[in-house]
């Protein structure tokens, strides 16, 4: 009688899938414009009034947004950019000229003298002590003492600037409407004109992000996204498969990135030469996102209208977590000629899969398995 040795491997898969975004607990109903983490767990949003007589809405976390408690800003402005330089010193950026800035993380916030009354759209520090600030009007301020003076920089344009980035303490890049990109490689003593590429109806430009000197993008109307790798000399249109406005765009290394707008997350793994949508969780009219920001691969904030506040911890992808559990069974009789039972005592609802192997490591038969008691030829 041929006897054949069966080797069996019974795996019980439990498929959980974990929300890419999820939505956490504001408090709040009105429009936020901006998000910055010093680290995993503080973090600040900013925007606008809600209506209540609050003022320029600034909010805080100390456990990774879990929780928000409002701040008082002393002001009614719309609030459009937050940046800190360390754990308790931080700026925000406004409307009519408005420069706030916090030496105890956000307990009290102090008015600066911007000297300007226009709307200020952006901040960014490329070191502790010198910053840029972009706004109405081609505004660019800039201050080289932790923001106790302000001074303000010919930017040769007139129309709004909606973002500035630097890679270093002298060379920058700042965007806005009709398809502006400016550029300075010293320190914004002056500012040139670069050719976006950009034609047609809608070319404002809304955010930039630079992974170095010479990889950056910019954002904006229509789903516009488009790519430099040459420090800004030339720009390519990548596809960012939206045509609705995108507003914000973060980089978490030269390949890895993100891009946020009307309801939608996008992600690039391999430096923007293709996009995918992520489930930001959100729909509906007005439901734009306008700011993201990551401190890690894994970690991640967006914040929109309505007081949206979306968070990931897996870099915005679906979690796939398989668990393989111990199956107490008895297969008989083995060896065998060619039938066998298999009887599972503790058989749940989980997806069991059992491969049949001869003496010769050849898998001969694959199956499920659906019933704690199983005849199988």
């Amino acid at each position: 009688m041929k006897k054949i040795l069966l080797f069996f491997i019974l795996i019980a898969s439990v498929i959980f899938c974990n929300a890419q975004w999820t939505l956490q607990t504001s408090g709040k109903t009105n429009d936020f414009y901006s998000v910055y983490f010093i680290d995993s767990n503080n973090g600040f949003v900013v925007g606008d009034d809600d209506g209540m007589g609050s003022g320029g809405m600034i909010l805080k976390t100390t456990n990774g947004g879990t929780s928000w408690t409002p701040q008082i800003s002393n002001t009614y402005s719309i609030l459009n950019s937050v940046y800190f330089t360390d754990l308790n010193t931080g700026y925000i950026v406004g409307g009519s000229g408005l420069i706030l800035k916090t030496t105890n993380g956000g307990t009290t916030w102090t008015p600066q003298t911007s000297s300007v009354s226009g709307n200020l759209k952006s901040i960014c520090f490329p070191s502790a002590t010198t910053a840029y600030v972009v706004g109405s009007g081609g505004i660019i301020l800039k201050t080289i003492n932790s923001g106790s003076t302000w001074t303000t920089q010919n930017s040769g344009r007139t129309n709004l600037l909606k973002s500035v980035y630097f890679v270093n303490t002298t060379t920058g890049f700042a965007v806005g409407d009709s398809a502006t990109i400016l550029k300075t490689t010293n320190g914004g003593t002056t500012w040139t004109a670069l050719n976006s590429g950009i034609t047609g109806t809608y070319k404002n430009l809304n955010a930039v992000y630079f992974t170095d000197a010479n990889t950056g993008y910019a954002v904006g109307q229509s789903g516009k996204i488009i790519k430099t790798t040459n420090g800004g000399t030339t720009w390519t249109a990548q596809s960012s498969g939206v045509t609705n406005d995108i507003f914000s765009i973060k980089f978490v290394d030269a390949n890895t990135g993100y891009a946020v707008g009307w309801t939608k997350v996008l992600k690039t793994t391999n430096g923007g030469t293709t996009w995918t949508v992520q489930s930001s969780g959100i729909s509906g009219n007005y439901d734009n996102l306008n700011s993201v920001f990551f401190l890690n691969a894994n970690l991640g904030f967006t914040v929109g209208l309505k007081g949206r506040i979306l968070k990931t911890t897996n870099g915005g992808s679906t979690g796939i977590e398989d668990n393989i559990n111990e199956i107490k069974m008895d297969i008989y009789p083995n060896p065998t000629i060619d039938k066998i039972t298999v009887n599972i005592d503790n058989m749940d609802n989980s997806s069991l899969s059992l491969n049949i192997y001869n003496i010769l490591g050849k898998l001969v038969k694959q199956l499920e398995l659906s019933e704690n008691q199983q005849n199988i030829d």
